[in-house]
């Protein structure tokens, strides 16, 4: 009645129809995960705008003035003042300048006639 092929041929059909349901539940499960990652990063998405636009109304200038001005007394605080800043002394001395060691190595050459700006202090 059945010969050897056939129920060979019946075994691999069995074998692919279980293949392409495990194959097929497996991409619905991957399927499902993708989904909820697009969910998770839609949500994080809105909640930054949302975080965006708060962050945008606190740090309005005219808000904070009308704060600084209800809690002055305990806050205590003043506009910067110029000398509180620093002062000439405290600046770092000038830094040397190329100009200022060539001028001096070169003895006195732009007196004598070379353009030491497009020969760089170059002799010819």
């Amino acid at each position: 009645m059945f010969r050897t092929t056939d129920i060979v041929l019946i075994a691999v059909m069995v074998s692919a129809a279980a293949f392409t349901y495990t194959t097929k539940h497996a991409a619905e499960a991957e399927l499902s995960k993708v989904r909820q990652l697009e969910a998770a990063i839609r949500f994080e998405e809105e909640t930054t705008v949302v975080l965006k636009a708060d962050w945008s109304l606190l740090t309005q200038p005219s808000r904070l003035q009308k704060l600084a001005e209800i809690y002055h007394s305990q806050l205590q605080l003043a506009p910067v003042e110029a000398h509180q800043i620093g002062d000439f002394s405290e600046l770092p001395a000038r830094p040397l300048r190329i100009e200022d060691i060539t001028d001096g190595a070169m003895g006195g050459m732009a007196d004598s006639g070379i353009d030491t700006t497009t020969t760089g202090g170059v002799i010819q």
